[in-house]
């Protein structure tokens, strides 16, 4: 199954994703929550998804996005942006494949994520922007579309 790394500053939530994604779904996870932590850490780990929260302890989310793109061996790995607050626009340009709204349901990430490993594997890149019911993806144009 694909590997995961969740980078989370809410222990309480980090500890029920990693549940859930590892005994329910059958993923490999791995968690941090400092981004600061995340590119040595997923140097190791070698995750083919990442999810990020836009409030980390150390920077926000967007930050390490754009350190992920900047990073060779993850400038193509999917990347899932979360948050309460409508940040899809901005997660979008710097980088994210997808964005949630939280709360999402639990099953539709997931779902989500073996959709973008899957995409991932058969075409040897990274998946293109996805518009699901609760992502948000850009048009040719580099604008956001709602879904």
């Amino acid at each position: 199954m694909a590997r995961v790394m969740i980078v989370e500053d809410d222990q309480t939530a980090l500890k029920l994703l990693k549940i859930l994604l590892e005994e329910v779904h059958g993923f490999q996870v791995s968690v941090s929550r400092r981004g600061s932590e995340v590119v040595a850490l997923a140097t190791e780990a070698q995750p083919d998804v990442f999810l990020i929260d836009y409030h980390l302890i150390d920077m926000d989310g967007i930050t390490l996005i754009r350190t992920l793109r900047g990073t060779p061996r993850f400038a193509h790995t999917p990347i899932v942006m979360a948050s309460g607050m409508d940040v899809s626009d901005e997660a979008i340009k710097a980088g994210a494949n997808s964005f949630l709204t939280k709360p999402y349901e639990p099953d539709d990430l997931a779902n989500l994520f073996k959709t973008l490993t899957a995409v991932q594997t058969n075409a040897g890149q990274t998946a293109p922007p996805k518009s699901t019911p609760q992502t948000t993806a850009t048009s040719g144009d580099g604008k956001s579309t709602a879904p």
